[in-house]
């Protein structure tokens, strides 16, 4: 392993243990068995090398779900929609439980994209590939339908999976589980269909 990889793996060390902010170049020095110098020499500075840590953590967390996604094309046909969102949600928890410093993290990263403009385009395109992947490992939609619905989808499914981790970071006993929310999705769905249509 070179200096570049040690420098990484230093600094996901650093980044699941003390977070984005409290990491100094020190610590990662550290962590890496490396010098000061070859941040500067293979990053830059300090934060491209922290930024970089923090995608190749998060894309274990991408390869993870991807996985999960290829268990779940098993339960096809084999249950209601519902059914399934019900099922395999728990298991994306577990995700979430196994990656748990990992999402620790992103919600602090979360608040310094103001002063780190640079990281906008990678949790950009990183919510953009969760949408749709989302969407398909709940089978919450068709994934041959039309672009803007599966979007829709995939939007619905990444703003409940960021409450749930929400509200698990603060209180684990009391966050929803994958029955609570089919039969949240069921009771909305009752209530739409029985309010009147206005045109």
């Amino acid at each position: 392993m070179g200096h570049r990889e040690q420098l990484l793996a230093g600094a996901k060390r650093c980044l699941l243990d003390k977070g984005y902010a409290r990491t100094t170049a020190r610590d990662i020095v550290a962590a890496s068995k490396t010098n000061l110098g070859s941040i500067g020499y293979h990053f830059g500075t300090k934060d491209a090398l922290m930024n970089a840590a923090l995608v190749q953590a998060t894309e274990e967390w991408a390869a993870d779900i991807a996985h999960l996604l290829a268990v779940s094309e098993t339960m096809a046909g084999t249950a209601t929609p519902l059914d399934r969102f019900e099922a395999i949600w728990p298991r994306v928890l577990d995700l979430v439980e196994h990656h748990r410093a990992l999402w620790v993290t992103q919600f602090e990263v979360l608040t310094q994209l103001h002063h780190s403009p640079e990281l906008r385009p990678y949790f950009s395109a990183a919510q953009e590939s969760a949408r749709r992947a989302l969407a398909t490992l709940l089978r919450l939609i068709d994934p041959a339908a039309d672009e803007r619905s599966v979007r829709s989808a995939g939007s619905f499914a990444l703003a409940v999976l960021f409450g749930v981790i929400a509200q698990w970071l603060v209180d684990p006993g009391k966050a929803p589980d994958g029955r609570d929310l089919a039969d949240a999705v069921r009771a909305v769905a009752g209530v739409s269909q029985a309010l009147p249509v206005h045109s």
